[in-house]
């Protein structure tokens, strides 16, 4: 019987997986909005805490008298990991031009494009989830119109009001400052060259609207741009953050901080995304590279986000 080495013993190549579980495209934003979170299920219950801490208990205990109890956190809504599988396919006549240059791995491209697939569709699904009107309750939304929409430059709108109006629902909802702010491509277009932006500016020396700026200016620790696009079906690419911004708190924290109101999470299984081994297909006359991620976005406190819907026209 043929002995089996290590190399074909192997489900998954360690060298690319550390490649893939470091890949990162600097367009998404969905890891500071929902933070990713390594998890040991596919699927569970999400702890939710309520507003324990933040009431006021007679403490005091008369000798003999039993010791006041209270309870934290209980069982809320549920996850379900999603597994996401593809593969890169690598003609062995490309794989032999490539290695006639140095520092071209097209193994490592391929599994970098496949990897940006599954993300973006992660991205998608966030910002679908975060863009939700419905979701949230009427003092943690509002949808602009008219000369209030941040692509009027008339004087009436003021975006850095309407985000201190978020950041203050969302301390009033859940004891926190939002310190996250997400924002769609086309209301960054705009609020870059807002009178009220460039006005607040004009005394910090800084001659340009950054996002490090706006987050001083804000009070937040980021804010971020959601750059991403998609393709839609005619062909035609299409903003993943449409005219959105979403104002939230959002936190990682260790096991023993856990009970922080935070946004949302992107739970992921632990040791995910896999890159197996990569195997040759003789009938395709290519190198394959599979790909395997599970992971779920959910939203474990929307009371510690605030929607601003339709921020430009």
């Amino acid at each position: 019987m043929p002995q089996i080495s290590l190399t074909t013993a192997r489900v998954s190549d360690p060298v690319l997986t550390t490649v893939a579980q470091g890949y990162r495209n600097s367009a998404l934003v969905f890891p500071t909005l929902f933070p990713i979170v390594p998890v040991a299920v596919r699927g569970g219950k999400i702890i939710t805490f309520g507003r324990e801490d933040f009431r006021q208990y007679n403490s005091a205990r008369a000798p003999g008298q039993d010791t006041k109890r209270v309870q934290f956190g209980y069982s809320g809504g549920s996850f379900s990991l999603v597994d996401y599988s593809m593969e890169g396919l690598v003609p062995f006549e490309l794989q032999q031009d490539a290695n006639v240059v140095p520092g071209v791995d097209l193994g490592r491209i391929s599994l970098r494009k496949v990897q940006d697939i599954i993300q973006l569709g992660n991205e998608t699904t966030s910002a679908t989830l975060a863009t939700t009107a419905a979701s949230y309750q009427a003092a943690n939304k509002v949808t602009l119109s008219g000369t209030s929409q941040w692509s009027d430059y008339s004087g009436t709108s003021n975006p850095s009001k309407d985000i201190q109006t978020g950041i203050e629902a969302v301390r009033a909802a859940v004891g926190r400052r939002a310190n996250t702010v997400v924002i769609g491509p086309k209301v960054w277009g705009f609020l870059k060259f807002h009178p009220t932006i460039l006005d607040r500016i004009k005394y910090t020396g800084r001659d340009a609207v950054t996002t490090d700026l706006l987050a001083q200016l804000w009070g937040v620790q980021t804010v971020a741009i959601g750059d991403a696009v998609y393709e839609d079906a005619s062909g035609v690419l299409q903003d993943v953050w449409g005219k959105f911004v979403v104002v939230a708190y959002t936190d990682i924290a260790p096991l023993q901080d856990a009970g922080l109101p935070s946004f949302a999470y992107t739970y992921r299984l632990n040791g995910y995304p896999l890159v197996e081994m990569a195997y040759q297909d003789r009938n395709a006359k290519s190198w394959i590279y599979p790909v395997t991620d599970a992971l779920a976005p959910v939203i474990a406190s929307v009371n510690s986000g605030y929607l601003i819907s339709a921020a430009v026209a």
